[in-house]
């Protein structure tokens, strides 16, 4: 077929090896388009590049050469050694590359299974593609059929509806207490990297209020400037505690930093309306037993973790379903390639055979020349008719896929003269 993907992603290579190949701006994945299509073994070409996976889509007639060829161009370009990155390459052809590139459009290739922004990575990489021309009849209808099994694969299994990360965890247990987040208000206390990430995807899920606090009231300053929110003095957490309804601590401290008797004391105060709480610390900063009051809802790590746990099973049974999907369009991929060889001997045979019936045509005209325009008119209507009867079967069983297409299309030839200039 001449189809063939050399790349490596997060599973060959070290981040470091990754970092070196990567073509990290539009500008560079445009200069590279433009290199490598000039040169005279590359077809059409491809690039796909992200943080955990660089690869290179081709399609040439000199398929057996072209692994070499991206190699020494990937050195050239990034002025690396191919020795300092060889090893970590795979390479894929013809069905394995059209397999692996709709794994990697459906993110069954990715570190997280199921994670949405590959399948519009991948449709970024081939608009660019796109625009400067590098692509053609192969690679265009193959791009589009590996959107169309992303598209299948994210609506018609589960496999990127269970957060698989802790803060994604905390946010959708937060969304099943609380309906409305765009009109709660939340806390944060202290400046832990998970903590904050907890926090932008509460943001992205419409929270607006939010409050900072740190025993560094610059830190809770920055932090609070950064969310669009408002610091406020560590020494008045309680009262802060008294209005707000979700709470995410990430602390360096070594003792509780809210025990029972506080949340006991607030919690009468807000006449027990629910209070959530995600301790992301370690060790952890709220007391265990704060979860014994009513309308408490307390997480850690570990609780956060085991969710977490739970849903990449979940992921994992749906990519068996996801799975199916991208075998099946590999198939209709590859049918679509096999219906491509039969067209040019259809067209012949349709060719040949039309010129036979105008020659014969001509030649009943210049023996009945005294018939009417309109009796010729309906002559050459019915000669049409009948070619177009003849060729119907042949032209069906050409564009049929099967297993023996190759012979079929071998024995079309010959039958019908195509292979050589008698007549």
């Amino acid at each position: 077929m001449g189809l063939i993907v050399v790349g490596l992603n997060h599973k060959t290579a070290p981040v470091e090896i990754r970092e070196k190949l990567a073509f990290n701006t539009e500008a560079s994945t445009r200069e590279a388009l433009k290199k490598l299509i000039k040169l005279e073994s590359v077809g059409e070409v491809v690039i796909f590049s992200t943080c955990n996976r660089v690869e290179i889509y081709i399609y040439s007639e000199k398929q057996s050469e072209i692994a070499d060829v991206i190699k020494e161009f990937l050195a050239k370009f990034h002025q690396i050694d191919i020795t300092d990155f060889e090893k970590y390459l795979y390479a894929y052809t013809d069905k394995d590359a059209v397999m692996h590139l709709f794994r990697v459009a459906s993110s069954l290739d990715s570190m997280i299974i199921g994670e949405p922004q590959i399948t519009g990575q991948v449709k970024a990489s081939y608009e660019i593609a796109l625009s400067e021309r590098t692509t053609s009849l192969i690679l265009n209808h193959l791009m589009n059929r590996a959107l169309f099994a992303a598209k299948r694969v994210r609506n018609e299994t589960r496999i990127g509806e269970n957060p698989v990360s802790v803060s994604y965890a905390a946010v959708d247990l937060i969304k099943k207490v609380f309906h409305e987040l765009d009109k709660k208000s939340v806390l944060l206390i202290g400046a832990g990297e998970m903590a904050e990430l907890a926090m932008k995807h509460l943001i992205s899920n419409g929270i607006k209020n939010i409050f900072v606090t740190n025993r560094t009231y610059k830190k809770a300053e920055e932090l609070a400037i950064k969310f669009h929110g408002v610091a406020t003095l560590f020494e008045n957490l309680k009262q802060e505690l008294v209005s707000v309804d979700i709470v995410i601590c990430s602390t360096n401290a070594p003792y509780y930093v809210i025990n029972k008797e506080i949340i006991k004391e607030i919690m009468s105060q807000r006449k027990y309306k629910p209070l959530f709480f995600i301790d992301i610390s370690v060790p952890r900063n709220i007391d265990p037993a704060c979860d014994e009051v009513e309308n408490v809802y307390l997480y850690n790590i570990d609780d956060l973790q085991n969710v977490v746990d739970s849903n990449l099973f979940e992921r994992g049974k749906e990519a068996e379903k996801a799975l199916k999907i991208v075998e099946e369009e590999t198939e209709k991929f590859f049918q679509w390639i096999s219906s491509l060889q039969s067209v040019p001997v259809i067209v012949s045979i349709r060719t040949r055979a039309e010129q036979l019936r105008q020659e014969e045509f001509e030649k009943f005209k210049n023996r009945f020349k005294d018939l009417s325009p309109e009796v010729l008119s309906s002559i050459d209507y019915l000669t049409q008719s009948i070619l177009n009867k003849i060729m119907h079967s042949p032209t069906i069983a050409l564009k049929n896929n099967c297993e023996d297409k190759e012979i079929l299309i071998f024995a079309a030839r010959r039958l019908f003269g195509l292979d050589s200039d008698e007549e």
